[in-house]
């Protein structure tokens, strides 16, 4: 008999699922039939019956231990006198019936809030009744609405977090100030995005000799001052309660959901202008060539003494004598002196050979009823620049101290590239005879060799594209691996306590070590089912990681699984959030599109699959699919070693990087979908990749086949090769099944870069 695994399943809109194993293996395909007794997200036990060709395994499902609490937000709709919803995420294959007296307020098209009263079964669709009505599909707001449900998101602070929070005072008491430095008179400033409502970080340079006598040299004493939350949010506390379960503040545009309620997020923390705040201080002396000698950590009591922008900052250093520099005359030099440290710094990041790639970013700017009137690069200038590294460097100095300190805390760590991905990446390179390869154990200054040796290249884009793509996602850990990307061998999140919990956590740390004491972590609630498998991996996933290669891991102490339980439900949360904000921002990103169906816009192949390319409008910077079946009558390949589509008769190649001119053909709301229509070849490419084939007949050639089924057209063909696909935009409030192709369309309040 063969072993039975447990996991979560995943459901896919196209009707098959997969099960995520807890031991961390290889996902098990489940087929349609598998996946009419299970919703996505249920946890069942499976035994692997066969294995496909390529050798992945392919599972039955013998068991649901349990079924997903989570509710079902969709459309209310009826047809034919029955009342089913349709669920908003297609990861739930089914329809849910609704009975009639199930309805309560709820009229046909509103968007509602589902709660399963019996689930699926081989012959029967699952059953539930209406919990909540949302409203309507273009209400204002209903992006977010329906994202932080369909996520589960924490969104309302209990009755005792908003209780508590009332009990606090207004502003900083004197008792407040007891055994704590007085920076009051240094020229602290907060340098933030316009946008920007919670202040948790302060800065101020000043030139230091650094030694003593003739050898003493010059350079900079930098001060990076953190918002004390910790102060303020006691451990095991009603606010920390609920902070732990938010784990991090969530950005959506026009609309932020914090981790903290906001008369500590945007009051009492804040380090707003020209009032005292509690502090934790990072205090650095830094060389000309970037490197930090010494440092101290310690409670103190500031006043902001401006509060800047990015632009502004970035103004003042390109042009001292401008209206901005004239504003802020008095603060002129402690600006130039971060410039100056930033610069000595930046010598540093260069000798690690940290990974440093350009990459665009887009902000949505709405108007007051939340529709998008443009989306625009956001760009990232050297006021940017100076925060982050002087972040950086605090973050840096931060998990040393936890390090020396001999005390488990949470790490920020980035691991190289896996075999897997170390394998692809070679073969990338090498496809593509680029001369450079990585080795067998990579170091970062690798990666940033071949970007740098790259970037004048045409294909830049898409070299540096697969080079993000090789490496791993940060997590938190106690398990300190180092991070890659930044190069440093311990790195930790310190200067966002307001915004993100294991921050805060670090704060607790530093002050128990400080004190000659020990932190020990609340007894806080289980997380909730989305990181339930992640809790469940730690005994048998984790443990591996702190053993040596070929030694047998020790059973990890109490303490240890504590600390690598929060680090899980950290990281995990920072991945919800993310997939909340990139939801909402595809609908609204979809919605935009509707109002351009038929229009053509010029672009750029952002990735390549084996269905199709996924290209970014030059003007709008929207993503959307030209599936394989647009591409013209040809019969394309996907070569996953260079990671392009190329034609078979002609040798017409699609990768990274080219251009093309597309039509907006298609978009579907509810699946997050925008499809492009492409409108004419690069007749350049098509005239060398045919001269390369030998063929030397006018125009592209048409292959012999049908776009439909991949064979040859028969008497029987749908349609013409040159007849291009039916398209429609999709209608908000006709009735359906939930059984559109799958896709996604695709920035966050303006805040430090994540690391």
């Amino acid at each position: 008999m063969l072993d039975e695994v447990e996991g979560i399943v995943q459901g896919h809109r196209d009707g098959h699922g997969f099960v995520t194993r807890d031991d961390g293996e290889s996902d098990i395909y489940l087929p349609p039939n598998e996946m009419r007794a299970v919703l996505h997200k249920d946890r069942v036990k499976v035994r692997i019956v066969r294995s496909d060709r390529k050798g992945r395994p392919e599972g039955r499902v013998t068991e649901i231990i349990e079924r997903a609490k989570q509710p079902i937000i969709g459309r209310l709709l009826q047809e034919s006198g029955i009342w089913i919803v349709v669920p908003e995420d297609k990861r739930y294959g089914q329809d849910v019936l609704i009975p009639r007296a199930a309805t309560g307020l709820a009229k046909s098209g509103q968007i509602v809030v589902v709660e399963l009263t019996e689930p699926p079964a081989l012959y029967g669709q699952p059953v539930g009744r209406i919990k909540e009505v949302l409203g309507e599909i273009d209400d204002a707001g209903m992006e977010i609405e329906i994202a932080v449900r369909k996520y589960s998101v924490p969104h309302e602070f209990s009755d005792a977090c908003i209780a508590l929070a009332r009990t606090l005072p207004d502003h900083v008491r004197p008792q407040d100030k007891l055994h704590r430095v007085d920076l009051t008179d240094v020229a602290l400033v907060t340098i933030d995005g316009e946008d920007a409502r919670d202040f948790d970080d302060a800065v101020y340079c000043e030139p230091v000799k650094i030694g003593k006598g003739k050898s003493a040299a010059k350079g900079w004493r930098l001060l990076v001052a953190i918002a004390d939350v910790s102060n303020y949010v006691e451990t095991g506390s009603a606010i920390d309660i609920d902070a732990y379960e938010r784990a991090t503040s969530v950005y959506f545009p026009r609309r932020v959901i914090p981790m903290l309620p906001e008369k500590l997020s945007n009051g009492l923390c804040s380090l707003n202008p020209e009032v005292e705040r509690l502090c934790m201080v990072c205090d650095m002396l830094v060389t000309e060539d970037g490197e930090v000698t010494a440092y101290q950590f310690y409670p103190a009591v500031m006043w902001s003494h401006a509060r800047f922008t990015y632009n502004e900052v970035a103004a003042i250093l390109s042009n001292t004598r401008g209206p901005e520099a004239t504003r802020r005359k008095e603060r002129i030099p402690d600006l130039l002196n971060l410039y100056g440290v930033y610069q000595a710094l930046l010598k540093a990041r260069a000798r690690r050979g940290a990974v440093d790639f350009e990459t665009v970013e887009t902000q949505i700017v709405c108007d007051e009823n939340g529709r998008i009137e443009k989306i625009i690069p956001r760009t990232r200038n050297d006021a940017h620049k100076v925060i982050e590294e002087a972040m950086l460097a605090a973050n840096v100095c931060s998990a040393d101290f936890i390090a020396q300190g001999k005390h488990p805390g949470l790490f920020r760590v980035h691991e190289g590239p896996t075999p897997e991905k170390k394998e692809i990446l070679g073969n990338y390179l090498k496809a593509i005879g680029l001369g450079m390869s990585i080795s067998d154990d990579p170091s970062p200054g690798e990666f940033q060799a071949i970007a740098n040796a790259t970037k004048d290249r045409p294909d830049a884009q898409q070299i540096h594209s697969m080079l993000l793509r090789s490496m791993q996602q940060a997590i938190y850990t106690p398990v300190n691996n180092g991070h890659f990307g930044l190069a440093f061998d311990a790195y930790t999140h310190f200067t966002s306590p307001i915004r993100r919990y294991p921050d805060l956590l670090v704060h607790r740390v530093i002050k128990a070590i400080l004190a000659k004491t020990r932190y020990q972590l609340p007894t806080l609630p289980t997380p909730g089912e989305a990181h339930a498998k992640l809790s469940r991996r730690l005994e048998k996933g984790l443990a591996s990681r702190v053993a040596e290669p070929g030694v047998k891991p020790k059973k990890l102490s109490t303490e240890m699984l504590a600390w690598q339980a929060a680090g899980m439900h950290c990281s995990a949360s920072e991945r919800r959030a993310d997939e909340a904000s990139r939801d909402v921002e595809a609908w609204l990103k979809c919605k935009y599109m509707r109002e351009h169906l038929g229009e053509e816009y010029s672009g750029m192949v952002s990735s390549v699959t084996g269905f199709g390319i996924f290209v970014t409008l030059d003007a709008m910077y929207v993503e959307g699919l030209v599936h394989i079946t647009e591409l013209g009558g040809e019969y394309y390949r996907f070569d996953e070693a260079r990671q392009e589509l190329r034609g078979e008769r002609t040798g017409m190649r699609y990768a990274i990087g080219t251009r093309v001119q597309v039509q907006v053909s298609r978009v579907d709301l509810d699946g997050r979908r925008i499809d492009f229509r492409l409108i004419h070849e690069n007749d350049a490419l098509v005239s060398r990749a045919k001269k390369d084939k030998g063929l030397t007949s006018d125009g592209p050639a048409r292959a012999d086949f049908n776009r439909d089924t991949g064979k040859p057209p028969g008497k029987r063909s749908a349609r013409k090769i040159s007849e291009p696909l039916a398209t429609a935009p999709s209608s908000a409030g006709r009735s359906r099944k939930p059984d559109s192709a799958s896709g996604a369309a695709g920035k966050k309040k303006s805040r430090k870069p994540r690391r």
